[in-house]
């Protein structure tokens, strides 16, 4: 077991050192880059993306809402709510064919969880949504900004959004908020940006002045085969405010 999960790490960190190509559209790069390691994806990834069963902790969506993750890859978050997936009305949308078709088979036998291969910056649910996730998928979506005004639109009035994610402060950050070190604001965006992972401080900047924030924090975690690190993430929960 131990030297077959070793021979999956390094499957994916040579994807990893491989890189997010840079040609054909978005969601090519993503096939290209996603697909030779969608069946080993959540075993890395337990170790890399920290917060998602606190985030969804916190969230706490009603019965019978209608619970949308936005940039859903392979469905592994709704594992996270536990018992209460099966009293939600689940969208899973995503733009990877690959990833997608592993949050089917997890999901065959849940006839609440619908699985939608759309682009979310444009998709839009026949029912609004009354919780909208993004779990380090902001980063990951080069129209960042367009996502979060169509996340906005989708939302019920007081309905919620949720997001996780990688971080990096800018020089001066407002107060209150952590102020990471010229080194970590250097060396950070280069780093995951090889993956096309892009970090940028005005994440927190346009979701505070978007919604009504309800949540609010800032942590490092340590990241697989790099022993010594830790990488900045945030957890972020607002509102959509009456009448915006």
């Amino acid at each position: 077991m131990m030297f077959g999960t070793l021979r999956d790490d390094l499957r994916i960190l040579r994807q990893f050192a491989v890189g997010l190509r840079g040609d054909g559209d978005h969601a090519s790069r993503l096939e290209a880059f996603y697909g030779p390691q969608a069946a080993r994806y959540d075993a890395f990834r337990e170790r890399l993306l920290h917060g998602r069963a606190e985030l969804l902790a916190r969230l706490a969506p009603r019965p019978g809402c209608h619970f949308v993750e936005l940039g859903a890859g392979t469905g592994r978050n709704v594992e996270f709510l536990g018992e209460r997936a099966r009293e939600l009305d689940l969208t899973l949308v995503d733009l990877c064919p690959s990833l997608l078709a592993v949050a089917r088979r997890r999901h065959a036998d849940a006839n609440n969880v619908n699985v939608v291969e759309a682009d979310a910056t444009r998709w839009q649910p026949a029912r609004a949504a009354d919780c909208v996730l993004l779990s380090y998928a902001l980063t990951m979506m080069p129209d960042w900004r367009g996502v979060l005004d169509n996340a906005h639109r989708m939302l019920a009035p007081g309905g919620s959004i949720a997001v996780v994610d990688f971080h990096v402060s800018a020089a001066r950050p407002p107060p209150g908020r952590q102020r990471h070190g010229r080194l970590a604001r250097a060396f950070w965006p280069r780093w995951f940006g090889h993956d096309g992972v892009r970090l940028d401080p005005a994440h927190l900047d346009v979701l505070t002045a978007r919604f009504e924030t309800r949540h609010l924090s800032e942590h490092s975690a340590r990241l697989p085969w790099l022993p010594g690190l830790r990488a900045p993430y945030y957890l972020y929960m607002g509102e959509r405010r009456a009448g915006a």
